[in-house]
């Protein structure tokens, strides 16, 4: 089992769409749950070329003009819906695993920011958690902190905090803890730091599962990191190949790709031919990356682990305008 949440702040965002499809084929979820999707109705074949394989289903609520929006999609092979609902905060699925004789429900919220919302939201998730004896996952954006600790440079309201966390006991429900990072979003300038996305689940449903755990990610195009929660951890190893984009504006690559492609090659059949000439390419250039651009892979690595240092130093103590500058540079670069 893997379920990631992510509010994606718009899909329309350059880079956004890219990011998530990366995301999908690294990490291969068997549920995906999108906050602000800022989208209206999207395909099944727009579903489909964002998945890691063909088989994907979809339910979605579509945004209010640019704001707003909620999407779930799920592995069509590992798990079965069997119908869902929607509301004004939240859309919920329920289901099964294949694997698993017993029903789930997954619901994908997010938050209000207005006082009057967030109370006609918890009443209706309340509500709702009445009205069905099932085994319940809560994710998503809730817009909201349950500690003071879980901002960072921002007002902290008690009186929201309380109302959340009497929703949380008043349901019999239990936060799952997040590991990876203190704070799951981060504003552009980086002063804001906050936990707004989370994993909440009724006893049953943790019951279900033997090793479950769940991660803060790297976060990329949206203020918001991915969360991901796993009944255990899977590793299946290095990526065969990996191509940079920064290759393809290397003087010496269109060079090497045309030679390796100009390569004779035999087969039967032309898909054949084809295939084995995407070898060819494949395996120049391998080896010239393997000689030319060890340095690069490098850097990309250096720059990674600095914007994680600097995202850990502004999780506990607040940055200089210089020091902010230079972790906004780090991500920009």
């Amino acid at each position: 089992m893997k379920i990631i949440s992510l509010n994606i702040r718009g899909f329309a965002k350059e880079g956004a769409y890219g990011w998530v499809r990366s995301l999908c084929g690294e990490e291969k979820p068997d549920i995906f749950a999108f906050q602000e999707t800022k989208s209206s109705r999207v395909s099944e074949q727009w579903a489909s070329c964002l998945w890691w394989s063909n088989r994907v289903g979809i339910v979605q609520k579509e945004a209010m003009g640019y704001s707003g929006g909620l999407m779930i999609l799920w592995d069509l092979d590992s798990f079965e819906v069997k119908n869902y609902v929607e509301s004004e905060f939240y859309i919920a699925i329920k289901g099964r695993w294949k694997t698993r004789n017993c029903d789930y429900i997954i619901v994908n919220i997010y938050g209000p920011q207005d006082d009057a919302s967030k109370i006609r939201m918890w009443d209706s998730l309340s509500a709702l958690l009445g009205s069905i004896d099932s085994s319940w996952l809560l994710c998503g954006d809730f817009n909201e902190v349950r500690e003071e600790n879980e901002r960072l440079n921002s007002i902290f309201i008690p009186s929201r905090a309380k109302r959340f966390n009497d929703f949380i006991s008043d349901n019999s429900l239990v936060e799952i803890p997040l590991g990876g990072r203190k704070f799951t979003r981060v504003c552009d300038n980086g002063v804001k730091l906050s936990k707004l996305d989370r994993f909440i689940a009724s006893d049953n449903f943790l019951n279900q599962w033997d090793d479950l755990s769940a991660l803060v990610l790297d976060r990329k195009f949206s203020h918001h990191c991915p969360i991901v929660i796993r009944d255990k951890v899977l590793d299946f190893g290095p990526r065969p190949f990996k191509i940079f984009d920064k290759w393809l504006n290397h003087e010496e690559v269109d060079e090497l790709i045309k030679k390796a492609w100009d390569v004779e090659v035999s087969g039967y059949r032309k898909d054949c031919v084809f295939r084995n000439k995407l070898k060819n390419v494949k395996s120049a250039l391998r080896e010239w990356s393997r000689s030319n651009m060890s340095s690069l892979e490098k850097d990309v690595i250096e720059l990674k682990e600095k914007v994680k240092a600097w995202e850990s130093k502004a999780e506990v103590s607040s940055l200089s305008e210089h020091d902010r500058k230079l972790w906004m540079d780090c991500r920009k670069t």
